[in-house]
């Protein structure tokens, strides 16, 4: 029998990374005198992202330290995997989805290829399909996995891609015209005579994060009923020990220990209390959290993002019976104190290689840091943030004269990352914003304009606005509900403006969103009810174009949206 703690000592990890362990008695029933357990190590990953180069910035550390990296996170994982032939073989490699998508430049402009093959290379062996694989489609998701060159863009770096080693899983993604999984629902791997199963699903709720495009023909189904579904059928073939690798995930809301479980929240609470007493564990993501956690008796982890973490699950399997006797997890600091992984900087120099000067180029200037962070709201981080505002005055310059734009709204969540002060590269600007989106400038009522302020406050997302848009929030009012956003009294009447002019709710305004937004997206429906609809430039050249004419910039002031607390209503 392996000793855990011992182990990780032997393969000179730090003091934080061999932490206290959280161990989840599965069954102890079945913990009797019998031939040893069969020893199965998970190590697992998600919201990977592309990162092949060391984040930087606050995306680059966790738990106090600098990590992440491919190759730092490659050396890593070989560790973890242990020296002998028989540890290895008793090893699985797994992770919970948005492996690619919103990827930085390095990976991006070659159509995310450059990280599947990383992780190939890693020894990633199933992964759940997270939303962002859906950011270019179903077929181009097909092709990620059964390799080919682009359809539009060829080889790019020249070579043949091959697709993934890995396979992905995705039990709750159905193509709506036949009924069918895009991908296979489930994988079994055989170790030591032992079957283990893995179900793989992201989030039912992907269609409201991913644009119509990239979900076209798609239906996505409820977490846990999918998951109970394909446990009934695994025990049908003999596998009693179960894994599900999900893309949704949770918070701990009072405590940041990257092994803790404080204040525990989120939707994954509700998914795994429904979820069957037979699956074991669940390795979770998207909220780009570090957790470990005991829910329902099952064990429920996530290694943040970007790799800076591994999972390291320990369980043990009754020979006889094939059931878990207990799980043991240990959230492990990816650090850049070991030695780079050789294969993994060689495919990062091809790469950047291939990508030639067009990433260094200078594009603008900022003379301070414009960080993406929310200013309180409400007591929550969901107002302005400078960089956002900043986004959203690029996207109105472009579309102001041209398309007739009285203003504009940027969604948080397509901000990916912060501006250092001083010189801006094309692929700092790209890693800001990754995901192509085209600008479009609709018409909206007034009526249309303060319900989409309204829907704010039901989605929990509030929007950027250009410098062009100001608007009061009543600390006092109401929230609207989801089948009627327009009953919220959050935004006070009369007080939105446009270019200084007050929206009336007859009145007629053009304004520039995304394409993700005008789509519907983030759960903006009252968008789609815009008419006259002209799609403009892609909203990175808006936003390089932006710096390159207005630099320096500054960071602006973040007094667009008020609250009655700032400016009484009488």
């Amino acid at each position: 029998m392996s000793v855990p703690g011992m182990r990780r000592a032997a393969v000179g990890l730090t003091a934080l990374a061999a932490a206290a362990l959280s161990t989840v008695a599965v069954n102890p029933s079945q913990a009797e005198a019998g031939p040893p357990p069969v020893e199965v190590k998970l190590l697992a990953i998600n919201d990977f992202h592309g990162n092949l180069e060391p984040p930087t910035g606050s995306s680059g550390v966790i738990a106090g330290q600098p990590a992440g990296g491919a190759e730092y996170l490659a050396t890593q994982l070989a560790k973890l995997r242990g020296a002998t032939e028989e540890e290895q073989e008793r090893t699985i490699t797994v992770a919970a989805g948005d492996l690619i998508g919103a990827s930085p430049l390095l990976s991006a402009a070659f159509h995310d290829e450059p990280t599947i093959e990383s992780l190939n290379m890693a020894g990633l062996d199933f992964a759940s399909v997270g939303n962002h694989e859906f950011d270019e489609g179903a077929n181009e998701l097909l092709r990620i996995q059964n390799g080919g060159c682009h359809p539009v863009d060829g080889c790019a770096d020249g070579t043949p891609y091959a697709g993934a080693g890995f396979q992905y899983l995705s039990a709750n993604a159905f193509k709506t015209a036949t009924g069918q999984p895009l991908l296979p629902p489930y994988a079994v791997k055989k170790v030591e005579g032992v079957k283990v199963g893995f179900i793989g699903m992201t989030l039912e709720g992907t269609p409201e994060i991913v644009s119509q495009q990239g979900v076209a023909g798609l239906t996505f189904a409820d977490e846990a009923d999918t998951a109970n579904k394909y446990a009934r059928i695994l025990r049908a073939q003999g596998v009693q020990s179960i894994v599900v690798l999900l893309h949704e995930g949770g918070v701990q809301t009072t405590g940041t220990d990257i092994n803790g479980c404080a204040g525990f929240s989120g939707p994954i609470v509700d998914i795994a209390n429904r979820m069957d007493p037979s699956i074991d564990a669940i390795v979770s993501g998207h909220t780009h959290q570090a957790y470990n956690c005991e829910i329902n008796g099952k064990l429920v982890t996530s290694a943040s993002s970007f790799g800076r973490l591994v999972t390291d699950i320990d369980l043990k399997i009754d020979r006889k019976t094939g059931d878990v006797l207990t799980a043991k997890a240990n959230n492990v600091v990816v650090t850049r104190d070991v030695a780079k992984d050789a294969a993994q900087t060689e495919l990062i120099t091809r790469y950047k290689t291939a990508l030639g000067p067009v990433a260094t180029k200078v594009v603008g200037e900022t003379t301070e840091v414009l960080n993406r962070n929310q200013e309180t709201l409400f007591g929550t981080a969901k107002g302005e943030s400078p960089l956002g505002n900043v986004i959203a005055d690029a996207q109105f310059a472009a579309t102001d004269n041209e398309q007739g734009a009285l203003g504009a709204f940027m969604n948080p969540g397509g901000v990916r990352a912060d501006l250092d002060a001083g010189p801006v590269t094309y692929e700092e600007a790209f890693t800001v914003q990754p995901f192509s989106n085209n600008l479009v400038t609709l018409d909206l009522t007034g009526a249309q304009l303060y319900c989409t302020l309204e829907q704010q406050f039901v989605t929990g997302r509030t929007l950027y606005p250009s410098s062009t848009v100001h608007y009061t929030v009543d600390v006092n009012g109401t929230t609207g509900t989801t089948a009627d956003p327009c009953a919220g009294t959050r935004v006070v009447r009369g007080s939105l403006t446009l270019g200084g002019v007050a929206v009336t709710d007859g009145g007629t305004y053009r304004v520039t969103v995304n394409n993700f937004l005008a789509g519907g997206g983030d759960g903006f429906t009252v968008l789609k009810g815009g008419t006259n609809l002209v799609t403009g430039m892609i909203d990175l050249d808006a936003f390089v174009a932006y710096l390159t004419a207005s630099s320096p910039v500054s960071a602006p002031a973040l007094d667009r949206i008020r609250t009655t607390a700032e400016v009484p209503v009488a």
